[in-house]
Parts: C-alpha cells; structure tokens; sequence
C-alpha cells in the first residue's frame, strides 16, 4: 500500500482529543500515512483574525486529503470581541472556516451515513403490544454542501440594486412599504449542475452498497423552483438504475416518518438547509453526536469530519470524557474514499463488536450528564473506548 499525506486539522476543543484517537486506531488497523498538521479554528480567528490560515489552504491544495477535528463558532459580534486588541475594528469578519473550505474546494457533496450498532442503549426503539422493537437503521443522507441558503448570498438592508431585482417578482409587492434597513434576505440558490451530480452519485452510492431505493427529501410543493430542480433531476436518472426505487418526501413529513419506520429508508438526498435537519434528525436515532460522521468530497479534494462541535467544556478534562466514535467513523468514510474498504470494515467491526459486549460505554451511552464525576459513575474515558476498539482489532 502507498504511503498518503493527509492534513491533520485538529481545531479546537474536543477535536483536539477525537482526531489523535482516530489516529491511533488508523495506525492499529495497519493504515499507513503521514499526517501533516494544520492550523486551523478560533485561536488563529482571535490572534491572525483568519480561523483558516492560507498556509492550511495551501497545504490542502497540495495533498487534496483533509482529516478534521471540530471548530468553535460564534455569532459575529461575539467574535468581534474576542480578537486581539490590536485586530479590533479593522473590518475582520468571522466565517465558518469548514464552510470556507467546502466553499473554496467545491466540496459539493457531504455523506453522512446513519446506522445504528446492536447494543447501544442510546438506539431508538418502539413499543407496541409491550414489545420493545430495536429497528435496524442504515440510513445514509447525500447533503448538497456549497449551494442553497448555505451559499452565504445574503444582505441585511440590501442594496438598492438588489432589491429593485426583486420587486420585478410579484410576491415582494407585499413588502414594498417596508424600509431596507428593516429587510434581512437569504437566498436559496441550486444549480442543474449541483443537483445532478448530488442524485447521480447518490444513485451510484446505493447501487455500490445494495440500497434499495433513493428519496429525495425537499419541499417542492411550497419551494416550487428550487427543490422542483432537485426532483426534476432525479427523475432524469432514476430510469438508469431500475433495481432502485425513488422515493419523494417532504421535509416536515419526514420528520414524523423517521420515528415511525426509519428502517425503511436507504439514501436521502437533500438541499443543503433539509439535509443538514434530517441527517441530525436520523443520528439522534442511531446514538446521537457521538456517531455522527461525515464526508466532504469534491472532484479534487476530500475532507473528514464528525459533526458534532469542539465542546469546549469538555477539553480540560482529565481524563477526557467524550466518545471518540464519531472521529473513528470519519476515518472510515476515509478510508473509504481512499480504496481502502477492508480497513474501513475491520474498524467497524472492532465497534460494533465492542458496543454489543457493553462493557465499555462512555459518558453519553450510559445516559450520564458530562463532566469530571462520570467515570466515577462508570463511564469510560475517551482512551478507553479507543483502547477497546483496537483491542477488537
């Protein structure tokens, strides 16, 4: 196997302590790689007023593989206040540097499987006739990650070209009265582009790994044009893939169906507002932020992530509290993308294994509240269940 560069971004909090974990159990597995640091996240918003250094571009733009921990963010005007005196007023404006990189590597596509693990207390079940049913859910949402309300194209009090633009549309006849300073837009753009290639691949996902059916997850009878895009689209492809059922489901629908057969489903692919809701939706069913992992993929470049935040509370922590399983399925989808499927698969199985023996559950599968007394309680630390899985291993 060909040893891989990978960028190593850390970021800030608990993704300091995640990421080296991932790492650890990427070295047991046999995966060989250098990993390459970056900067990245509040520390260098506060002191360069940057969260995303050029210099961690640039080493992305070499290497094209991104490993990435978790970052603060804060509203505008808090971050405002905690750069560095002499940073202060001269016009820095915070952004989300993960939303930057996806912006400027065109990570267009974001995978964020859901599947539940036999054994984990944390996994939705249902009651009925005093039986408790544990659905097995294998859920997998293609989120469009650069365009829709996430694009960033938005004004407060927008300026007097743009708003002459709109009123040509007669639905802004009823804001005509109302003054530009008391206006705030966000728009929601999608592309053909975007959209056929997010299907197509969530398509080809589902034929790759034996999923039956597709459901694309919008609102195209109230969102006419944007979602009707994304539909339209699919119902371009779906005829090449005739051994894959496409479904169509409403957003607010979805919500109730998801609590009552989530079992049922395979690929969801939305926009990026609905797929950022129901991929968080369908992880509270299979465990929550501590197995919530994604992939960010474009043509050209890839990066790794779970999805829950930096949790800074949690860093100072001694020993460390959080699950690391997040992190270590980010490495699968890694490993993945990489070709390395059989490593991606042992891993797996190392968790599964060790979350069905119960012996070893941290903070959050035992149902705990987070903090210093829990391993008191029972709770493993964060090495713990690392240690655990590459026991497995």
């Amino acid at each position: 196997m060909t040893e891989r560069n990978i960028v190593t971004m850390p970021g800030d909090g608990i993704g300091k302590i995640v990421l080296q974990e991932a790492v650890r159990v990427l070295d047991a597995v046999g995966f060989k790689a250098n990993y390459i640091y970056a900067d990245i996240g509040w520390e260098f918003w506060c002191k360069e007023g940057n969260p995303l250094p050029q210099r961690t571009v640039d080493l992305l733009e070499e290497h094209r593989i991104g490993f990435f921990g978790a970052i603060t963010s804060k509203p505008k005007d808090e971050a405002a206040e905690e750069l560095t005196p002499e940073l202060q007023g001269k016009g820095y404006v915070y952004y989300s540097p993960i939303v930057g990189l996806r912006q400027h590597f065109n990570l267009d596509l974001c995978i964020r499987p859901c599947r539940s693990f036999k054994g984990n207390p944390l996994n939705y079940v249902r009651r009925i006739n005093g039986d408790i049913i544990e659905p097995d859910i294998n859920v997998v949402i293609f989120r469009q990650n650069t365009e829709g309300l996430y694009a960033g194209v938005e004004w407060t009090n927008p300026p007097d070209e743009v708003r002459s633009a709109l009123e040509t549309h007669p639905k802004m006849s009823k804001f005509k009265s109302t003054p530009s300073e008391d206006i705030a837009i966000s728009t929601r753009i999608f592309t053909r582009k975007a959209c056929h290639r997010i299907v197509l691949e969530a398509f080809k996902y589902a034929h790759k790994y034996g999923y039956r059916s597709v459901t694309i997850c919008e609102k195209p009878n109230v969102i006419r044009e944007t979602s009707g895009m994304l539909r339209n689209e699919a119902l371009k492809i779906a005829p090449d893939y005739p051994e894959i059922q496409l479904w169509h489901t409403n957003i607010d629908a979805q919500m109730m169906w998801l609590n009552k057969n989530p079992e049922d489903y395979g690929i969801i692919v939305s926009g990026n507002m609905f797929g950022d809701i129901v991929s968080d939706a369908f992880a509270g069913l299979v465990g929550g932020l501590g197995f919530a992992n994604s992939a960010n993929i474009g043509e050209t470049c890839a990066i790794f992530e779970p999805t829950h935040g930096s949790a800074p509370k949690y860093e100072e922590l001694d020993p460390p509290i959080v699950n690391p399983i997040a992190m270590v399925l980010s490495a699968c989808l890694m490993l993945e993308h990489l070709g390395e499927e059989e490593y991606a698969s042992r891993i797996r199985n190392a968790i599964g294994a060790v979350i069905a023996e119960g012996k070893v559950r941290t903070y959050d599968m035992l149902r705990l509240v987070g903090g210093p007394d829990v391993i008191a309680q029972g709770a493993a630390s964060t090495q713990q269940m690392t240690d655990a899985i590459i026991e497995r291993l």
